[in-house]
């Protein structure tokens, strides 16, 4: 699934391609609620480059609304079945045990959860599975992002704290610790102005000293439109260059509502690094 550089250790990140299966995402909310039309979009996320297709039903956004068990899973349900007998790589973008559960029976490889395995009942729904698991800081107390401002204040010293506290306790609830992958968060889930955001970034190694794999999700999102003055819709090329940051300064994993430039960003580099060896 990763790209490997031996000479000078770099290794492409896995990239996973996001597919909201939800009425109000941000970017792209509605698009995808038909089951075939999320099939399609998830086929072809794969088809462009991703490793790993993210299927999600309940936006975290600030505006987002609840979803309850059963309609999550009704739109989960088909996208699920169709990718892994595909035989694509899946995540599962939840923070519901039950919907964990199912999606694990139907041979999900990853479970991302916005509010950090922090309810015992979604801890017991993956224990017995292998599936990897991403555990998500995030300022905001409840499951969806804030766009209230928030000062930059320690912000890395507050994702290191999490971070101790989820490793120490999801060991000592019997998860394998070494199936965790860390994610710290980005726009609203750090506050409402770019500055915790860009402030992550670019201390980003620092989080490598946990000994866990990275993922960065920075798709399309408010600190880029922030910091560029661009709408949701122009900022592909804001989101690209964020995405390459976070690679080269060590995040292992990237959600990417756009896998192709992304891939053909990091080929591009990894040929560049390849041909200083000759």
């Amino acid at each position: 699934m990763q790209g490997e550089d031996g000479a000078h250790g770099i290794a492409a990140p896995v990239i996973i391609g996001i597919l909201n299966i939800t009425a109000d995402s941000f970017s792209d909310g509605g698009r995808y609620l038909n089951p075939g039309a999320a099939v399609e979009k998830g086929l072809s996320l794969a088809a462009e480059g991703a490793d790993m297709v993210e299927a999600g039903a309940e936006s975290s956004n600030p505006d987002g609304a609840h979803v309850d068990d059963e309609d999550e899973w009704s739109r989960l349900e088909p996208a699920v079945l169709a990718l892994k007998r595909a035989g694509v790589l899946l995540s599962v973008d939840t923070r519901k045990a039950s919907v964990m559960r199912r999606a694990l029976a139907l041979g999900a490889d990853m479970i991302n959860d916005v509010t950090g395995l922090r309810d015992p009942g979604a801890v017991e729904a993956v224990r017995g599975s292998a599936a990897r698991l991403v555990v998500m800081f995030a300022r905001n107390t409840g499951p969806r992002a804030e766009a209230a401002a928030r000062g930059g204040g320690d912000v890395l010293g507050e994702i290191g704290a999490f971070f101790e506290e989820r490793l120490a306790s999801l060991g000592k609830a019997g998860i394998d610790t070494g199936r965790l992958v860390l994610d710290p968060g980005m726009g609203f889930f750090l506050g409402g102005t770019p500055g915790p955001s860009l402030e992550v970034l670019l201390r980003l190694r620092s989080l490598r000293r946990f000994g866990r794999p990275i993922c960065v999700s920075v798709s399309r999102k408010s600190f880029i439109g922030a910091a560029l003055g661009r709408a949701v819709g122009e900022r592909g090329a804001g989101t690209l260059a964020a995405e390459l940051w976070a690679w080269v300064n060590g995040a292992s994993y990237i959600r990417t509502h756009e896998p192709r430039p992304l891939r053909d960003a990091i080929r591009m580099i990894l040929a560049i690094r390849a041909a200083a060896r000759k």
